[in-house]
């Protein structure tokens, strides 16, 4: 089975981390979070991997080389402008040519990888997203009105919506949508699909899940995976 990682992010919200090393190589406890990842693929048996890069591309190299430690083998894509999180796809239109897993490289989860591209393979859609629960606190009291009128008062309450995990699952078909050179972004590519009536799948997931994008989520993943290390490390 394939992946793709994306790991082109400059990380400028995790800075100072970031002013020397990308930020897939950023350590969540003693290891980076890229190989926390990598580690996770090969666990669940997808053994051909690509790193679409950028920034600080060499350091990533350096480090992982062919992934032979891992048993994976590792493939470097690099791009030569950003091209957002579904452009670099396209420079690998060759290589994925069954279906694969597209994860973002600064996410620390728990998630079976295996069982969502199952999940994705049984339902036969050409994207599959994988979503988990969020819940935000407001921070003030929200008035409920009919017309001028209140009809409920909730003093901060808690708001519970679904949120993208940064983890998909792809038909090779998907790359026909995806224009070459061109920046492209996730939510461009499911507006496109919306907006032509074309059907996307979720893999609803109740486990654990970090997007380490900034210092307070970062802060949150060390400590998760500092209680709960061996559910994140595969082996």
């Amino acid at each position: 089975m394939k992946a793709v990682i994306l790991a082109g992010g400059k990380g400028r919200r995790l800075k100072p981390y970031t002013l020397v090393l990308p930020k897939p190589l950023v350590p969540i406890g003693d290891i980076p979070i890229l190989e926390i990842i990598i580690r996770q693929l090969a666990f669940y048996g997808f053994k051909d991997i690509y790193l679409a890069c950028g920034y600080f591309y060499e350091l990533i190299k350096a480090y992982f080389n062919d992934g032979t430690k891992w048993g994976v083998n590792l493939y470097y894509s690099v791009e030569e402008k950003p091209l957002g999180t579904v452009g670099p796809l396209k420079l690998l239109k060759n290589e994925l040519d069954e279906p694969f897993l597209v994860i973002n490289g600064d996410i620390l989860t728990d998630m079976n990888f295996l069982e969502i591209f199952q999940h994705h393979i049984i339902n036969g859609k050409l994207m599959t997203i994988g979503v988990t629960e969020h819940k935000t606190k407001m921070e003030y009291g929200v008035v409920h009105l009919y017309e001028n009128s209140v009809i409920d008062y909730e003093e901060k309450p808690e708001i519970k919506h679904y949120v993208s995990m940064g983890v998909y699952i792809f038909a090779p078909y998907v790359l026909k949508y995806i224009e070459e050179g061109k920046k492209m972004d996730i939510p461009d590519l499911i507006h496109r699909f919306l907006d032509e009536d074309i059907s996307i799948n979720t893999y609803i997931y109740n486990g654990l899940w970090f997007d380490i994008g900034n210092k307070e989520d970062f802060e949150k993943a060390m400590e998760s995976f500092n209680k709960h290390r061996k559910l994140f490390i595969k082996e």
